[in-house]
């Protein structure tokens, strides 16, 4: 694609008051996007991607591949051979529409301007672009001091993917087009292309929002039990062996993403609780971003307990030995903190407000359990560790907890059960209660 009609580069122009006000009406996408800090962290966590603060078109293209996971194909660059070390992130990205063909000059420094380019395909935003008249280019081009009647080196074509990439919050006012794009600015629009591709991190809102009770409520009444019929299979055979007292079902779509040295999972059935636990954590001064995720509960159903009550959110199965597997609607809240001084302060407030200690305990919020549930996958004091033995099927997965000296032995009967499972094992850090239920202890 042809960027400029002339090989001068691109001039910003020096605009007037009126022009710099317009600064402000930027698009709130970009005003409420995560820092370049935030991107970072989270492009090392998930993708082992750390970027130097020196970049060449190459290296960028590199990283936009590794988000994408594309696939070459053809060699479609002149000057582009296969001992280069981007040749295969170019060609997948060739293949995907976001470069096109020609000379790719990978060795280039990496221009803000460039790396815009590439961003804005790859966050799939073209054919947006390319809606764009004239007028609308130049009211986009002036949120960043650019005139476009002035400074009309820009293909047609570029000027669009900038105003688009503009006004949809890929860039924003601190944009300059000739500059080099360093470290931060590339996080950031990987960061960004993450977020448009739906990558990065989910969450239904804050614990600080005016209506964060309204989404958690509306979520809840959406979810359904979930069933994955070959995951099932295999643990509820588990169940019956023994081999394990129980499992959840949970679905990979709905992962939070959060960065796991600032983040806690905690999991429970009634959406009351959920509620108040956001509002004691509001009146603490806790700050964190909320997701709300979906989770199905396996466990045996005693048949001296009566014949159970089903409904759309709880469903039994009897088998042979008249007992009942029983499947349960409930969730996992995962909170991101503002930092690890709040995270630290969690269970605290979960102690004092949230953890039943006697029959008609009173100050609590409502339904707290014996043995709360919430858990880290970093260390945090005073937690204990264990193991989660857990089953991928597509975007599926289901996981059971055991103490860590009984993790092998839930390994193996799962596999004996099905030789071809994948159980992926790992340890993480759960409160002191619910270790105590692991070994036993029901109350």
């Amino acid at each position: 694609m042809k960027l400029f009609k002339s090989r001068k580069p691109l001039q910003v122009a020096v605009l007037t008051a009126v022009l710099f006000s317009s600064v402000s009406t930027l698009s709130s996408a970009a005003e409420a996007s995560d820092s370049a800090v935030s991107y970072k962290q989270f492009l090392k966590d998930q993708y082992a991607i750390s970027l130097s603060d020196s970049l060449s078109k190459g290296d960028f293209i590199i990283a936009v591949n590794r988000v994408l996971k594309a696939k070459d194909q053809i060699n479609a660059f002149t000057d582009l051979q296969k001992d280069s070390p981007y040749y295969k992130a170019a060609l997948a990205l060739h293949e995907k529409g976001i470069l096109s063909e020609g000379k790719l000059q990978g060795d280039q420094p990496l221009t803000q301007l460039q790396a815009t380019f590439i961003a804005l395909k790859a966050a799939g935003l073209k054919e947006l672009a390319y809606t764009y008249p004239k007028d609308k280019i130049k009211a986009a081009l002036a949120k960043v001091h650019i005139d476009y009647d002035q400074n009309n080196q820009l293909t047609l074509q570029a000027a669009q993917e900038l105003a688009a990439a503009i006004d949809t919050g890929l860039v924003s006012s601190g944009f300059e087009a000739d500059a080099a794009a360093g470290q931060s600015f590339a996080n950031e629009l990987l960061g960004k292309i993450l977020t448009f591709q739906g990558h990065y991190k989910h969450y239904i809102g804050t614990t600080s929002d005016a209506d964060i009770f309204r989404k958690i409520n509306d979520t809840w009444r959406t979810e359904d039990l979930i069933s994955s019929t070959e995951l099932r299979a295999v643990f509820d055979e588990a169940l019956k062996k023994n081999l394990v007292t129980g499992y959840n079902l949970k679905d990979s779509r709905f992962d939070a993403n959060f960065d796991p040295t600032l983040s806690l999972t905690y999991g429970h059935s009634d959406i009351t609780h959920a509620i108040q636990l956001i509002g004691l954590l509001r009146s603490e001064n806790i700050q964190a971003k909320v997701q709300l995720e979906p989770k199905t509960s396996a466990f045996i159903y005693l048949k001296e307990w009566g014949e159970p009550t089903q409904s759309d959110d709880y469903q039994v199965v009897q088998i042979e030995n008249g007992n009942f597997i029983a499947y349960a609607k409930e969730y996992d809240i995962e909170f991101e903190f503002d930092n690890a001084e709040q995270k630290n302060k969690f269970q605290q407030v979960i102690f004092q407000y949230a953890k039943k200690n006697s029959k008609d305990e009173t100050g609590l919020i409502y339904s707290s359990w014996w043995q709360p549930l919430y858990y880290s996958l970093t260390d945090v004091k005073d937690y204990k560790v264990i193991t989660n033995n857990k089953v991928s099927k597509g975007h599926y997965y289901a996981q059971s907890f055991s103490l860590s000296d009984k993790s092998s032995d839930v390994v193996t009967g799962l596999k004996k059960i099905n030789a071809s499972l994948n159980v992926d094992s790992y340890k993480f850090w759960v409160d002191e209660p619910f270790y105590n239920y692991l070994l036993g202890d029901f109350k």
